[in-house]
């Protein structure tokens, strides 16, 4: 396999959240090694315009904020996530797959949990150097494996913890470039750190209504296949939401949520004109800059909302709307969405309505699937 193809891949597996200028207009928006881990994997907070940080209240709370597993403290519950990625770009083996499981050990006074991340990026056809097939076809595919702990300081505040092993499979064979050598895949690990609040006493209108989550994910070392000198970044982000319920009685419920994530990434060119990145400890502070207009640009907002109707609850209806920066991305899109719960069940799916034409997100469609035992 020539170094050309492994270029390509690295830059389609780079545009699988669409975290570069390929997709947007002058867009100078911060690329990352494996972006799929910021793929949102829960159908229902997809279909709130990917708002779930300060909700969190399923198994999938380990990619949307690990604390949130420290309230649920009940039974052991299994989600399962289905969705043919980037629907737009008609690719028609590309998918993305998340399932996630979480238990209450009274024992260790918290909650675990533990998920796999899995996106097939397809068959890859490998030719030589007059473009004739080779017949070593391959499968790329890349997948994380977390672990999650999370337990209550108090009745109103949660924290949690995430270990994740990451890895990539662009291309199984070796590959030489100059006097650098290496090969199309790639392991790493990192960490999350998060908190929640859902205040238990005050007053009537706050108690039990209100929460706010923060989750500081993909905290660890860079990523390489072939120089390590030039080693990507992986997507550490800095992510919090408020979430409110509007309506609770018997049969209505009504919750509004909104969400605001940044990019805590540094790339810049050295003396040299060499491209670097700070480590992921330094980029934490060293992200932040461009002043308080260049900082806002670079944060996405989203907002959600989520009708339940029944008692216990039967059906949901849900809604949202992700904006992203022109300068930095230019993902703007509405979600909707919906979901029904039969005794241990629960089945959702989301779906994406782009406002720009052609967008590779548009139609995009996402099935989930969970069981409370």
């Amino acid at each position: 396999m020539n170094v050309k193809i492994l270029a390509a891949l690295v830059i389609f597996s780079s545009l699988i959240t669409l975290n570069s200028d390929t997709f947007a207009q002058s867009s100078n928006a911060v690329s990352t090694g494996v972006p799929f881990l910021l793929i949102g994997p829960n159908s229902r907070f997809a279909a709130m315009g990917e708002t779930g940080t300060a909700i969190a209240d399923d198994a999938s709370a380990m990619h949307w904020n690990p604390s949130g597993l420290a309230f649920q403290t009940t039974g052991t519950e299994v989600n399962f996530t289905h969705s043919p990625w980037l629907a737009g770009l008609n690719i028609g083996d590309l998918f993305y797959d998340y399932v996630a499981g979480r238990k209450y050990i009274k024992s260790i006074n918290g909650t675990v949990g533990a998920s796999l991340t899995y996106l097939n990026i397809g068959e890859i056809i490998v030719t030589d150097e007059t473009g004739r097939e080779t017949g070593n076809n391959y499968k790329a595919y890349e997948m994380a494996f977390d672990v999650a702990y999370a337990t209550k300081l108090s009745p109103s505040w949660g924290v949690g913890i995430t270990t994740r092993f990451i890895y990539s499979r662009l291309s199984p064979n070796n590959l030489q470039v100059g006097n650098e050598k290496g090969t199309g895949t790639a392991f790493t690990t990192a960490f999350d750190l998060s908190c929640m609040w859902r205040p238990q006493t005050g007053a009537n209108w706050l108690k039990n209504k209100f929460s706010f989550g923060l989750n500081l994910s993909n905290l660890g070392p860079k990523i390489s296949y072939v120089d390590a000198a030039q080693a990507d970044p992986i997507p550490t982000q800095l992510r919090f939401g408020f979430a409110y319920d509007v309506v609770k009685s018997e049969f209505n419920n009504l919750t509004l949520t909104a969400d605001f994530s940044k990019l805590l990434v540094n790339r810049y060119y050295d003396d040299a004109n060499q491209p670097q990145s700070d480590p992921f400890y330094k980029a934490i502070f060293t992200s932040w800059k461009g002043g308080p207009e260049g900082i806002a640009k670079t944060i996405q907002t989203s907002v959600g909302a989520e009708y339940w109707y029944g008692a216990p609850r039967l059906i949901a209806l849900r809604a949202g709307y992700f904006y992203e920066d022109p300068s930095n991305g230019n993902r703007k899109f509405v979600t909707l969405g919906a979901g029904i719960r039969y005794s241990v069940y629960g089945f959702d799916f989301s779906y994406i309505s782009a406002i720009e034409e052609n967008h590779p997100l548009a139609n995009t469609l996402r099935f989930g699937l969970l069981v409370n035992f």
